[in-house]
């Protein structure tokens, strides 16, 4: 469901990097987060997000823990694990709804965790918290 209003703009130099491989959610999330005025790359797989990290240079990570090839718990801990990208805030949007996966990724020292499905406010609620750090 797309809420009518979006949030108050976003300028459009803030840019979120989305890993789903859900093609559906990711067209939904990145086509929201687009109207509300973000810059957004939008990857199905994590395998060459490293890459993608020094090219687009995002300000928040929004990923998914259950991803083909390399998991979002993999994806994170590399990430924090990187002294460019370790203070890349990261908001996980998963359907792994356990108390266990929660602490397990916020083990791993991520800002927000999402349930899907996501309210799509609820999405960028917590993007603009981390935007505006």
């Amino acid at each position: 469901m797309i809420e009518s209003q979006p949030p108050s703009p976003i300028p459009s130099q803030n840019r979120i990097l989305l890993v789903e491989d859900d093609y559906a959610s990711r067209t939904f999330f990145s086509e929201y987060l687009r109207y509300c005025g973000y810059q957004v790359l939008a990857l199905s797989e994590g395998l060459n997000l490293f890459l993608h990290l020094k090219e687009f240079q995002p300000h928040v990570l929004v990923v998914d823990l259950c991803l083909p090839e390399v998991d979002g718990f993999t994806l994170i801990q590399q990430i924090r694990l990187d002294q460019d990208w370790q203070h890349l805030p990261i908001v996980v949007v998963s359907g792994y709804a356990f108390d266990a996966d929660r602490e397990r990724a916020e083990a791993l020292g991520i800002q927000a965790y999402l349930i899907k499905p996501v309210r799509l406010q609820e999405l960028v609620q917590s993007v603009a918290k981390f935007c505006a750090l």
